[in-house]
């Protein structure tokens, strides 16, 4: 059963965000995977098996929308969360290529609910 978990990769600077994120993704039946900051990850390997992205808009180092649009196509999709709603972040995540945005803090139903419709497309 395990071979049919989809991967989603966490990248989030806040450790106890990250450790919530990482336990109710896996509880909801994911592979999650959790990295502090883009450059962990990309010093972690690829993310060619990853289904899905959740991507903190501000990291230290690269941010989630510049990691994401580095990332080279075909991508996965990504969500953002951010604590910082405002023009400056819609407009990153979108240059980025980003569709979903949650603004911490958020219900973890909602991100769930972002991630069945994605499984639906």
């Amino acid at each position: 059963m395990s071979d049919s978990k989809k991967t989603i990769v966490i990248v989030e600077d806040d450790d106890g965000m990250r450790r919530a994120l990482q336990r109710l993704l896996r509880l909801a039946g994911y592979d999650a995977l959790a990295y502090e900051s883009a450059e962990a990850l990309a010093s972690a390997g690829g993310i060619e098996n990853v289904w899905c992205l959740v991507l903190d808009v501000q990291l230290p180092g690269a941010s989630g929308p510049a990691l994401y649009a580095q990332l080279g196509q075909p991508r996965p999709p990504a969500v953002f969360i951010t604590s910082h709603d405002n023009e400056t972040t819609r407009l990153a995540v979108a240059n980025a290529g980003g569709m979903h945005c949650l603004v911490k803090p958020f219900a973890g139903t909602d991100l769930l609910g972002i991630l069945a419709a994605l499984e639906m497309q």
